[in-house]
């Protein structure tokens, strides 16, 4: 088999068209149809399933795509060293980012690069912590950001300190005339939580401290938590980052004692990491790091 041909295999499983696929790689419908059959003939085995709505990767597809996305990372990265021994920063790096960090973050990291390396493409791919996590491990992106309370086995680099704000609705009346919130002022309180891969650092924060929230509103995103308090269904805890640039009326207490969530940058090995994909990743450790 070929990188053509593997090439074709993960466009296909991605797009879940054969027309789809051949847009993106400048093919016609029947070459993308007539390499996928070849691939399943020389493996002795479906990779696909075709049916009206599209198609889908069989038990055996899914399989082998880490596999094949290994090869044409290393095949990538292969080019990339020639390209650096020619003098020249070339490539294509894949980035997985949490909401947050790519609303507030991914323009104008993309700006700033492109104006050092414009012959280095940047592809994101956005989802939740798990999301990111089973990425980086699978091989679809390189490195990506995450908290380091979510990272697992996975290597990371800390590079930003986001603090943790409680959010009430605007008229919420606090017990204590700080500008603080404390513990005992968020016990017994009603708390519009999220789901723990999109919010592990706040659940550790509510386990560790032995806050047993009462919560009747469990929303999986950041947007739906805000619009939750700002009508008055009860606070939340939320990163500064995610605050930035809300549309909706609340007011924001920093925590007492102060609580952060720690972003980092994870991969498999940064010792192993293609010329470009490093270059982006100091890029941004350099530029955008509060520590």
């Amino acid at each position: 088999m070929t990188l053509l041909t593997y090439q074709v295999f993960k466009t296909v499983a991605e797009m879940g068209s054969f027309h789809k696929a051949a847009e993106v790689l400048g093919l016609t419908p029947s070459a993308i149809s007539h390499a996928v059959s070849a691939m399943e003939k020389e493996l002795g085995f479906a990779v696909l399933t075709r049916n009206k709505s599209g198609v889908s990767l069989t038990n055996y597809g899914e399989h082998i795509l880490p596999y094949v996305n290994a090869v044409l990372n290393s095949d990538e990265s292969l080019q990339q060293v020639i390209a650096e021994y020619k003098g020249l920063k070339a490539g294509t790096v894949r980035v997985g980012c949490f909401a947050s960090a790519c609303n507030n973050w991914m323009p104008a990291i993309i700006k700033s690069f492109e104006k050092k390396y414009p012959a280095i493409r940047i592809e994101v791919f956005q989802g939740t912590y798990d999301d990111v996590s089973e990425w980086i491990k699978t091989g679809v992106v390189d490195f990506g950001f995450m908290s380091t309370s979510s990272a697992g086995d996975l290597n990371i680099r800390p590079f930003y300190q986001d603090p943790l704000l409680c959010v009430v609705p605007k008229d919420y009346k606090k017990k204590k005339n700080t500008n603080t919130m404390s513990l005992d002022e968020m016990r017994g309180e009603h708390f519009v939580v999220q789901r723990e891969s999109t919010d592990a650092d706040i659940q550790h924060y509510l386990r560790t401290n032995h806050l047993n929230v009462e919560a009747d509103y469990h929303v999986v995103d950041d947007m739906s938590t805000v619009v939750m308090v700002a009508n008055g269904f009860g606070i939340c805890i939320m990163p500064e980052l995610t605050m930035r640039g809300m549309p909706y009326e609340t007011k924001s207490y920093p925590m007492n004692p102060p609580a952060y969530r720690n972003i980092g940058l994870a991969c498999l090995n940064p010792d192993l990491m293609a010329p470009a994909v490093r270059t982006l990743y100091q890029h941004i450790i350099r530029e955008y790091g509060n520590e």
